[in-house]
């Protein structure tokens, strides 16, 4: 079992999704990685977030659950735990940039480029790759609940 973490990154009803330009068969994604020994899942999403993204003014804000993935459909014979969870950005964005990965987590040479751009929740949501999206539910909901609670 690898421990992994994702982060579905939020600003109000925005979604932080990214492409791979160089690689367009690993689809839209969201920024996503793997624990390190002795490193908790809440620290995991921030640096991963941080590392993939290149933003600095990201909060926790919750976190959404857990799911086991195989990843044998991909020819890997491992299964990941991947912990959800909730940012928030609190900065100012242009729609779309792109930022390199210096240290990927998959073993691959870096840096690797990613072309980041926003889309609104829940409408512009592309499928996202590989089960990625398997909690946007659960993010949408408690996203609507924050909203009522401050209206």
């Amino acid at each position: 079992m690898i421990n992994k973490v994702v982060a579905y990154i939020t600003q109000g009803d925005r979604l932080l999704v990214f492409s791979h330009p160089r690689h367009p068969e690993a689809g839209i994604q969201i920024p996503a990685g793997t624990v390190k020994a002795g490193e908790s899942p809440e620290d995991a999403v921030l640096r991963e977030a941080q590392e993939e993204t290149g933003l600095k003014e990201l909060a926790l804000r919750s976190f959404l659950g857990t799911r086991d993935y195989d990843m044998s459909p991909y020819g890997r014979e491992e299964v990941h735990r991947r912990y959800f969870f909730h940012l928030q950005f609190n900065g100012e964005l242009p729609a779309t940039w792109r930022h390199f990965e210096s240290d990927p987590s998959d073993g691959s040479e870096g840096p690797i480029e990613f072309v980041f751009f926003w889309v609104r929740l829940p409408d512009e949501v592309p499928v996202l790759i590989g089960g990625q999206g398997d909690f946007l539910q659960v993010l949408e909901g408690s996203i609507l609940k924050k909203w009522k609670s401050e209206s």
